[in-house]
């Protein structure tokens, strides 16, 4: 009877270390495959992922009022931009990386709090009917404000992240000053008052609304793969991708990525959770079913992604840590500029 209870005790105290070991995970990413793939890593490691998910803000929001009570441990969200400025509050902490995700992440796309688990590119898109090779020849970012786009060009407005993460490339690449007068003519150069999604720029290319917009590749993808229906999967078809300043630093790149929170309690499980995230098998996953580019070498965007390969030169000399730190020069300039 004594051997039974001691049985029981120790099965008991198993099951209960085997439920302690979790990690926690706010995210902004509204894919299902994410949810997937956080199984998977359960069924790898043992270690159980507890999802809170939803908008940006209102993840932020709770995390801040939370404060040390939070028991969030990754805050994994799109763009460097949002990730600079929540570390830029307070709100995340040295991870202390592994070998295995510094070795596999380039320095420019991670921090000491954060770390890029997929790329993006911005690039333009064009009308092949209306805009010439000629016309595209050596075609820069800083290009968009070339008058003879004049009312030829559709973009999102300013408050968008992917925009002011842009803009702030530019004004580490450029200054603040040649930066602003660049924005003052893109929006001279528009063919509307900016609005809608990625996907409305594409579209309104497609509808003869203008001639090139500027859009993240994997919207287009995503449109291309008929999961937004036909009407959008023809207009993707009527359009072309343009990577920009090829002929000197590369195609703008931003990450989706995921951040060390203040004060997480499974640390630990938490970059156990990253590593995995940053493994061909993962990787292989968030690709074939969000469209974004690889963090890691060795695995091909989706078929349907422009430059699958990875052969287009990116931007390495900008690091994403940038953004953040120019977020606020950026939305400046734009709004100096009249850009809505």
């Amino acid at each position: 009877m004594r051997k039974i209870t001691i049985i029981g005790i120790l099965f008991a105290f198993i099951s209960s270390f085997a439920f302690s070991a979790e990690v926690n995970v706010f995210s902004a990413r509204h894919y299902d495959s994410d949810i997937q793939l956080y199984e998977k890593f359960t069924s790898k490691t043992g270690i159980k992922v507890n999802v809170v998910s939803g908008k940006d803000k209102a993840l932020q929001k709770r995390i801040m009022e939370e404060g040390a009570d939070c028991v969030g441990d990754l805050y994994i969200t799109a763009d460097a931009g949002r990730l600079g400025a929540f570390q830029a509050k307070g709100m995340l902490q040295k991870a202390g990386w592994s070998k295995a995700i510094k070795n596999v992440v380039p320095s420019q796309f991670r921090s000491a709090q954060w770390t890029g688990i997929a790329k993006r590119a911005r690039i333009i898109y064009y009308s092949p009917e209306r805009v010439s090779a000629n016309e595209l020849n050596g075609m820069t970012y800083e290009g968009l404000a070339d008058p003879k786009w004049k009312g030829r060009l559709v973009i999102r407005k300013s408050n968008n992240i992917y925009n002011q993460s842009l803009v702030a490339s530019l004004v580490k690449n450029n200054g603040k000053n040649s930066t602003a007068n660049w924005a003052k003519l893109v929006v001279a150069n528009m063919a509307r008052t900016p609005k809608g999604n990625d996907r409305a720029q594409i579209m309104a290319v497609a509808a003869g609304e203008a001639d090139i917009a500027v859009a993240n590749t994997y919207y287009h993808a995503l449109m291309l793969s008929g999961k937004k229906g036909a009407e959008q999967q023809e207009a993707a078809k009527k359009v072309m991708p343009f990577f920009p300043n090829q002929q000197d630093r590369g195609t703008h790149m931003n990450i989706s990525g995921a951040g060390m929170l203040k004060h997480a309690p499974n640390k630990s499980n938490a970059v156990k959770l990253v590593e995995f995230l940053l493994t061909a098998e993962a990787q292989n996953h968030i690709v074939n079913n969000t469209f974004e580019y690889p963090m890691i070498s060795g695995v091909s965007a989706n078929e349907l992604v422009p430059g699958k390969d990875m052969s287009f030169k990116q931007d390495n000399k900008t690091s994403v840590k940038t953004y953040g730190a120019k977020q606020a020069d950026a939305l400046e300039v734009m709004l100096a500029a009249g850009w809505k």
